[in-house]
């Protein structure tokens, strides 16, 4: 076994995860280095409360985040619009975290809602968010998804090409409402992130080229009063976890560029929606802070009249959660190998982006005690399925506990019954209490969803 020297490691070290993470700390425990715990409660009792694998949310995180990229944003664009209303509106992306408690929680510091399908729109609203503070994004969308937009009154729809917004007019007329409508524009900016996660390329999928839009734009906004669209303004998104300011600086300055040139033919533009991506820290790497995010908005589009948007959901909600997990078995030979019993099913980032998580013992090793390099791998038949490589970690026997960290975006939202894994629970401690957010799902649960034909049941042939 390879005894690990810290020098050698570039990776975060425990106490330097412990003081980057927001609601975990080490209560004092005789012989240890102390016992892991998340929100004032202790992992490893949760995970014997809760089983594991067993996602935990803290709501006072989630929420002191919301606070913090909300007052960001406020101080730099702090002037109201001439009309009264408030210069900036922040809409929490359900897709990073799309459970109702979370979203009631960002309800209740102000945010609106960023989905991308309808059933997305259902939890919002279930939620507590208002239509009108809901924006609706992505590819794809469905008559049917579009058409319950249209009802519920959302604040906007970003249309992403012309066919959806021929769509989206169809469907309004036949409904006798009248559809607000932004042109999402894809203003062919990489974002320096990872290639699976960049939306803002010429050969991405997403929205129209730039050059495209202001024929269109005109198009639909001179016809208003004529037809059931009404041309609200211009969005964009150029990716996920995005750590540099330079894509951003670009990005709205093209943004910025297109709505002057609106404005020099006399359209109006009320809304501008920045999009979402803001990073966080996975290993400790530098991030850029919502301060900075906030500048660049101001800086860019903060002088051009209209109400802007910004859709945040990996850096509100990744630090809150954390994904527990119990050691089933340790295998040494070539490599030596921590097997848990959460895997790829649960939190598929590592397999699908080579993401880093941080992981923690829920025992933390006491001062001194010898740490070895190990692969901490889950149970599914894939070779893929390996949440850490060379982790330098304490010696581990079966039943210990670990937390997976920065587990609060893009984890459960993923998770999969792949190997016909139930779904693993999820608990939320919020004010000091405990409670639970989905119960563990059964296999008898999971096989009841399906039917099998009259002919192959047995005994019919």
């Amino acid at each position: 076994m390879k005894t690990h020297h810290p020098s050698a490691s570039l990776q975060p070290d425990f106490a330097t995860l412990l003081k980057t993470h927001p609601g975990l700390e080490a209560a004092p425990a005789p012989g240890t280095g102390g016992e892991l715990c998340f929100g004032g409660q202790s992992l490893k009792a949760l995970a014997r409360t809760y089983g594991t694998p067993c996602w935990v949310m803290d709501g006072g995180v989630l929420r002191t985040r919301c606070q913090a990229l909300a007052g960001a944003f406020k101080a730099a664009l702090s002037t109201p619009l001439p009309d009264g209303r408030s210069a900036v509106c922040c809409h929490y992306a359900v897709k990073a975290q799309d459970s109702l408690a979370c979203l009631a929680i960002a309800a209740q510091e102000g945010y609106g809602a960023d989905i991308v399908s309808g059933g997305e729109l259902a939890r919002a609203l279930k939620a507590g968010m208002k239509a009108e503070a809901v924006v609706f994004s992505g590819v794809g969308k469905s008559d049917s998804e579009l058409a319950d937009a249209i009802k519920a009154g959302i604040g906007q729809i970003n249309v992403e090409n012309e066919g959806e917004l021929e769509r989206i007019a169809s469907l309004a007329s036949a409904m006798g409402r009248v559809a607000r409508v932004a042109l999402r524009v894809n203003p062919d900016v990489a974002a320096q992130t990872h290639d699976k996660i960049s939306t803002g390329r010429a050969e991405d999928k997403f929205g129209i080229a730039w050059e495209k839009v202001p024929a269109l734009y005109k198009s639909v906004q001179q016809a208003e009063g004529h037809s059931a669209l009404r041309m609200v303004g211009l969005a964009v998104h150029l990716g996920s976890q995005i750590m540099d300011p330079q894509p951003y600086r670009q990005g709205y300055q093209r943004l910025a560029q297109l709505v002057r040139q609106l404005h020099a033919e006399g359209l109006r533009v009320d809304e501008i929606d920045c999009g979402g991506g803001l990073g966080i820290p996975y290993q400790g790497e530098e991030a850029m802070a919502p301060q900075a995010w906030a500048h660049i908005v101001a800086e860019t589009l903060g002088g051009l009249g209209a109400r802007l948007h910004v859709e945040p959901g990996r850096w509100l909600t990744g630090p809150a959660g954390v994904l527990l997990a119990s050691v089933v078995e340790i295998k040494h030979g070539a490599r030596d190998f921590v097997i848990i019993n959460a895997g790829m099913n649960d939190l598929l980032r590592p397999a699908l982006y080579d993401a880093w998580h941080g992981i923690l013992p829920t025992t933390l090793p006491a001062p001194g005690t010898p740490l070895h390099e190990a692969d901490i791998v889950g149970p599914i038949c894939e070779s893929s399925d390996i949440f850490a490589r060379n982790r330098p970690m304490p010696p581990f026997k079966r039943g210990d506990t670990v937390a997976i960290l920065d587990a609060g975006a893009y984890g459960a939202v993923m998770s999969s019954t792949y190997n016909t894994r139930p779904l693993a629970p999820q608990i939320l401690i919020d004010h000091g209490q405990v409670a639970p957010l989905r119960k563990q799902q059964s296999v008898e649960a999971l096989l009841a969803a399906e039917t099998m034909p009259g002919w192959l049941l047995p005994g019919q042939r």
